[in-house]
């Protein structure tokens, strides 16, 4: 089974939300990357090395590295705001 790991900057984020519903979508999806870590849109330019994810209206990205069997969860970012 896959780990997942947080980057710091994404804990602060995550603990700063209000609103449960919200929470529990984005706990959802996490539990998607842990069972397929493939599962989000792979992502080019600067981004490239990274995955995201849909969370209404936020995109969760996240880095994969299949060698380590390891998910580390990068940023939680509006859409708007790429």
């Amino acid at each position: 089974m896959t780990r997942v790991a947080f980057h710091p900057h994404f804990e602060k984020l995550f603990f700063k939300i209000k609103d449960n519903g919200l929470k529990e979508r984005i706990l959802t999806q996490l539990e998607k990357i842990r069972d397929n870590p493939e599962i989000g849109k792979p992502m080019r330019n600067i981004r490239k090395g990274t995955r995201e994810v849909y969370v209404q209206p936020f995109r969760l990205s996240y880095a994969y590295f299949p060698e380590e069997q390891k998910v580390l969860i990068l940023d939680l970012y509006h859409k708007d705001e790429q």
